[in-house]
């Protein structure tokens, strides 16, 4: 057989001969970075250090130093869950135990388990790791593997569907206990420099609510103790800030199960957010050159039929059946746009054509997957689609930079992602431009060039915020419910000293904060329970009036990070609010 040829991040290649394995290939580029190898990433996929290359490839090396170095290492931690389990149960099931982004789960089945369960096999955990038991790849005949997993259905499955027409599979071995597993892994237990079960959930085999239920156990794994503290500090902010808890306590949405799950409805407070996020969206993208369009929330399944959704989203649609003609809830806003621009005759010159439009839609996730508004049934996209000339694409053309994300790829064409991290430290996905040659094929769209002729247009998709639910859910936990002014569903509070004052408060309202979202505290409290209250709602800024300001006519200005400053001149104070909101500032600058 002829060599294969591998290809390496910097763009070289090596030829080496089939069946070499990513370390071998490490070995040839240099001693010491075999030594250092603990996987790869082949074609975008994660793999062991002794996974076989059989055909030309694209392949990165994973190191300590490597990113994915921590998902090797959880990994291997979900194996040490799954021995300590099933030291303390041997009855119990395994079926899958990925790393995650954050730590590790394992779904299991034949237990049931508590707290004082995982106290105790993170006990057994830290055990093994202290034990530095080598892990080691063990090939298997596919055979061999289903007659150790005869009582085990869920390996059974894992190998019927992921392992078909697979001769050998791998297995991961540490102190005589194994697990079928297709790795990376490090090189021995004692890597893990700490670990921590975190809690117990339960979980569908496949994520479809038709199959078993199994027990999910969530863990974390880090290098050292210190970053696992880290991690734990993080994760209890993280907690604090829940958006289902402050979205209760500041009355901002629900998720009644009357109305079903996955259908959040947003309340007074929290529609005031969202109406200020469509504006500024609106805003930027009529700046940009957009035109905005309404689409239905239902159509004729044939639309998705011709687009090609439906192929690959049916299962996921909410399908109706009307008059015996099958109409589906929109899953996606382009078909709907794709159709307006086929409806009209376009030149070179009109190109690129924009349209956007805030467009709710609907997908069928699985029950156990829905969470808050993270994920949900119906959600809105400020969606945008473009229909451009060829020679319209940029991102080198306009001098950016950016870096490519192997196997990251699209469904449609390549698509530019932009992520950005949040007060807690979390990653998350931001806005997306991705590039369609699909959709103008399937629906013939066309353009006459300056030759005369017909010509393809190229669709381009684009949203700001994504999904608002989701990006709305980032807002309330990053900012701790402390929007900015801008944001806030109540921007100012006027606090009456006393129900005397309460004819000066009206008029510090209505005459000079018309503009704004401003409430009156008239409830005959203290003043301190009255500025402990709007503390408490998160309200920006709280205006104290009383004798002193009502014969001066001015205000004490307070905020919610206890800032002060008294004797402040309404109309100054005014002037200073309309400044902030104008700029939307991320941060208060106090009235001076």
């Amino acid at each position: 057989m002829s060599d294969i040829v591998v290809t390496l991040p910097d763009g070289s290649e090596l030829s080496v001969a089939p069946g070499s394995t990513v370390e071998d290939v490490a070995y040839e580029i240099g001693p010491g970075l075999g030594e250092d190898t603990v996987g790869g990433i082949v074609d975008g996929d994660l793999a062991g250090r002794e996974e076989p290359l059989e055909a030309d490839c694209e392949l990165v090396i994973i190191t300590e130093d490597s990113e994915e170095y921590l998902r090797a290492l959880r990994h291997s931690a979900a194996h040490v869950f799954a021995q300590a389990l099933q030291r303390r149960f041997p009855e119990a099931k395994l079926a899958i135990g990925p790393p995650t982004d954050d730590g590790f789960y394992y779904d299991v089945a034949g237990i049931d388990l508590d707290a004082d369960d995982l106290e105790a096999i993170e006990g057994e955990m830290y055990d093994i790791i202290e034990a530095d038991h080598d892990i080691e790849r063990v090939e298997r005949s596919r055979e061999e593997a289903l007659d150790r997993y005869a009582d085990n259905p869920y390996k059974q499955d894992i190998l019927a569907e992921e392992a078909a027409g697979e001769e050998t599979v791998s297995f991961y071995v540490q102190d005589g206990w194994e697990d079928l597993c297709r790795g990376p892994h490090v090189e021995s237990t004692g890597e893990i420099g700490a670990v921590e079960l975190l809690n117990i959930a339960a979980a569908y085999w496949r994520g479809d609510e038709d199959n078993d239920t199994l027990t999910r156990v969530y863990g974390t794994a880090f290098e050292s103790e210190a970053d696992l503290e880290e991690y734990l500090e993080r994760r209890e902010e993280a907690e604090k800030r829940d958006h289902r808890r402050l979205g209760r306590e500041m009355d901002l949405f629900s998720i009644p199960d009357v109305t079903g799950p996955g259908l959040p409805l947003f309340h007074p407070n929290g529609k005031t957010v969202l109406a200020e996020l469509e504006g500024y969206v609106d805003e930027l993208n009529r700046a940009a050159g957009y035109d905005q369009v309404e689409t239905p929330h239902v159509f004729r399944t044939e639309l998705w039929k011709k687009s090609g959704h439906y192929d690959n989203y049916v299962d996921d649609m909410f399908l109706l059946d009307v008059n015996d003609e099958e109409y589906g809830l929109k899953p996606m806003n382009c078909p709907g746009h794709a159709t307006i621009f086929d409806g009209h005759n376009w030149s070179y010159r009109d190109l690129p054509v924009r349209y956007f439009e805030n467009g709710k839609v609907y997908r069928k996730e699985q029950r156990g997957e829905l969470s808050g508004l993270s994920r949900t049934w119906a959600f809105t996209i400020d969606d945008g689609h473009l229909f451009v000339r060829p020679d319209q694409i940029v991102l080198e053309s306009d001098g950016y930079d950016y870096d490519l994300e192997p196997g990251d790829g699209a469904f449609y064409g390549p698509k530019i992602d932009f992520g950005f991290e949040d007060a807690l430290g979390r990653d998350w996905d931001g806005p997306t431009v991705q590039l369609d040659f699909t959709i103008p094929e399937r629906f013939d769209l066309t353009y006459t060039g300056e030759d005369n002729a017909e010509h393809r247009p190229v669709m381009i998709h684009r949203a700001l915020y994504g999904s608002y639910e989701r990006f709305f859910m980032v807002l309330v936990e990053h900012f701790d419910g402390n929007f900015p002014t801008w944001l806030a569903p109540e921007q100012v509070r006027v606090l009456p000293i006393s129900d005397d004052n309460l004819g000066y408060a009206k008029q510090v309202k209505n005459r000079y904060l018309d503009e704004f979202r401003v409430e009156i505290e008239d409830r005959s409290w203290t003043i301190g329970k009255k500025i402990q209250q709007a503390h408490d709602d998160r309200v920006p800024y709280m205006l104290v009036v009383g004798d002193d300001e009502e014969q001066a006519g001015t205000v004490s200005v307070r905020d919610r990070f206890e800032e002060e400053r008294n004797g402040v001149d309404v109309e100054t104070f005014r002037e200073h609010l309309r400044a902030e909101v104008a700029e939307k500032r991320v941060e208060p600058d106090f009235v001076r």
